[in-house]
């Protein structure tokens, strides 16, 4: 019988230690987040200060491939092509997940299958800005001086079929000034020209605009979310500013599809215990957006609402995306 025992014994213990290192190896292995866009957006700082923690909890190292392009498409597509193993992953922004679908005829993937939703990030809304270019006043005065001159009635935003460029589409249908999109290829082109007062507003994050508006470069008017912004306590929301829209976006953390549920929730809780974490939260809410976490049940629950909320006001907006 003892002899049985420790024959048992030994093979577990063999076998424990014929997986040990496999499974360092595994751990060695660098995770890659790809982000969608240039360094210094909102959408990288927030990976890496997600990145910064994740290596400690995951026990591994973890850097930030940026991989700019089509409006995040780009990295995507790689994306859907990694293997389900844990070391490729990407964190985007929700435009590409609930907007791209009804711009696009040939998008290369479909949100709902090819990929592994894992956390929510980060939820945010954006700031409609005034600059120099525009009169002194609140947001109502700015669109009736837009109304009563329609060749000055531009809004600039990062980027055409973006959330931001919908979003302005909302306010002119909301109050009744029609205004014509001026699309730049990122948020920091578009604040220059409204600091320079080539375009009167910009609808886009608040983290664009926010130091110019500390710095009374231009004015925040009003924040497009259900509430206001942390950030600008001092700022309305555009229904307290009388127009009857709101307008919402979030980060999410995603893998390749067919990725084992006890390796996601691995990753999860990594990014859950980063953004608990108060330095992470004040970076966060610095840039003008609110540390949230959800799981992958949940983030997936909130891309599916947010694709339906946005179907009409995009077809009825007219835009067709070039490619």
């Amino acid at each position: 019988m003892k002899r049985r025992q420790f024959a048992a014994q030994a093979a577990a213990a063999l076998a424990v230690t014929a997986a040990a290192p496999l499974a360092f190896a595994q751990q060695d292995r660098t995770v890659r987040i790809l982000v969608g866009f240039p360094p210094g957006g909102s959408v990288d700082v927030v990976a890496r200060l997600l990145a910064d923690k994740m290596r400690v909890s995951l026990g591994q190292n973890v850097i930030i491939d940026n991989k700019p392009g089509a409006a995040g498409r780009l990295a995507l597509g790689e994306l859907k092509r990694s293997a389900p193993d844990g070391h490729t992953l990407a964190f985007s922004p929700s435009g590409a997940m609930v907007i791209h679908p009804w711009l696009y005829p040939n998008l290369g993937y479909d949100p709902a299958k090819d990929f592994t939703p894992i956390a929510l990030g980060s939820t945010f809304d954006f700031a409609v800005t005034a600059g120099p270019g525009a009169p002194a006043g609140d947001l109502k005065a700015v669109l009736a001086w837009m109304k009563a001159n329609p060749a000055k009635a531009n809004y600039a935003t990062s980027g055409a079929g973006t959330v931001p460029h919908f979003a302005g589409q909302l306010i002119a249908q909301a109050s009744g000034v029609p205004m014509t999109h001026v699309a730049y290829r990122g948020g920091a082109p578009a604040a220059q020209d409204l600091i320079g007062g080539q375009v009167p507003l910009m609808v886009d994050t608040a983290s664009e605009t926010i130091e110019h508006h500390r710095a009374g470069k231009v004015r925040i008017l009003a924040v497009t979310g259900e509430q206001r912004s942390r950030a600008l306590p001092e700022v309305p929301t555009l229904k307290e500013a009388g127009i009857n829209v709101t307008a919402d976006a979030f980060f999410g953390m995603y893998g390749p599809p067919g990725m084992s549920p006890e390796l996601v929730a691995r990753i999860d809780k990594a990014v859950a215990e980063a953004l608990r974490m108060p330095d992470v939260q004040e970076k966060i809410y610095a840039l003008g957006l609110v540390p949230a976490h959800a799981g992958p049940a949940e983030l997936a629950a909130i891309q599916a609402a947010h694709l339906k909320r946005w179907e009409l006001p995009i077809k009825n907006s007219g835009f067709k995306a070039e490619s």
